[in-house]
């Protein structure tokens, strides 16, 4: 496993000793910048061969049989696995991060999970008295590699201030955004704005093409006006392209707004459009393309 990981100057950040749970997409280059900043880095991860492989490209870097013996003597604990299940399995338990840290520690997690799993992994940890802060991120897997993620949290100010300094080596901005489960919370927010920016930007699409128009050239016109977006600047060029075997699969969209609509059953909000848009998801699911980037959602306009 080769991992990129970008070139990028490094805030001054004392070395600490940190572990990483999780070395997928987003965590292998997130844990690959923390080894680049100095710091002394133990990974875990459930399918061995990865941290292995992590740990040949990344001198320096030690590989732990579970996730209670990478987080033992750990300043910091930092995980990224793939849902409220898995999260559990790595942070709970014998054999869990919880285990194995130090009095004083704080256990980063950079999952989207749910706001109540949050809330339920800082009672345990304070519990020990650990730290949690739930922290997921925004900027996909060119964000992850190029150490320019945004990081969303929730916690304790004091150990989100310790924290803070170790994850820039990874992120562009750290924002501590309120109690346990804010973090969480506010990555919903984030993934109901992408998701509805994306069906927009393929309605958009697929109308200008089917009236005949050089969408490459409407789309760099339109950039530089009020219609200009992110994904009108990274993903519209590809959507013309018809090209979506790369970044944020549709799988993990419908994930997050999962998470998205069950709690805005909870708390009363109301989503017409989100809903609506998750379904548009599961026709490109059905199409066969999971595993598709985001912005496939215009394959089913046409």
């Amino acid at each position: 496993m080769s991992i990129t990981v970008a070139t990028k100057t490094y805030e001054p950040c004392p070395p600490r000793t940190v572990a990483f749970l999780g070395l997928g997409v987003m965590g292998a280059p997130m844990a690959g910048h923390l080894a680049r900043a100095g710091h002394t880095v133990t990974v875990y991860n459930r399918t061995a061969a990865k941290a292995t492989a992590f740990c040949a490209q990344f001198a320096g870097t030690h590989q732990a049989a579970t996730p209670a013996a990478a987080a033992a003597g750990a300043d910091f604990v930092f995980s990224c696995v793939g849902n409220d299940d898995d999260l559990r399995q790595v942070v709970l338990g014998d054999s869990g991060a919880l285990a194995g840290m130090k009095p004083g520690a704080v256990l980063v997690d950079h999952t989207t999970a749910s706001a109540d799993v949050a809330r339920e992994l800082a009672a345990a940890a304070q519990a020990r008295g650990l730290h949690f802060v739930d922290a997921p991120v925004s900027g996909g897997e060119a964000g992850a590699q190029n150490g320019v993620l945004t990081v969303m949290c929730g916690g304790e100010a004091a150990a989100f201030e310790q924290a803070r300094p170790v994850a820039m080596a990874f992120a562009r901005a750290v924002t501590l955004l309120g109690p346990s489960g804010a973090g969480q919370l506010s990555k919903m927010v984030n993934q109901i704005c992408v998701a509805s920016v994306v069906q927009g930007l393929a309605e958009a699409i697929a109308f200008g093409q089917r009236a005949g128009l050089d969408m490459n050239q409407v789309l760099a016109v339109i950039g530089k006006g009020a219609a200009q977006s992110w994904q009108m600047d990274n993903r519209g060029p590809t959507m013309v392209q018809d090209r979506f075997d790369f970044g944020f699969a549709v799988d993990w969209m419908r994930k997050d707004l999962g998470l998205v609509l069950g709690e805005a059953q909870r708390n009363g909000a109301r989503l017409p459009v989100t809903a609506l848009i998750d379904q548009f998801y599961a026709d490109v699911q059905a199409m066969g393309g999971g595993r598709w980037d985001t912005s496939a959602l215009i394959k089913r306009l046409k």
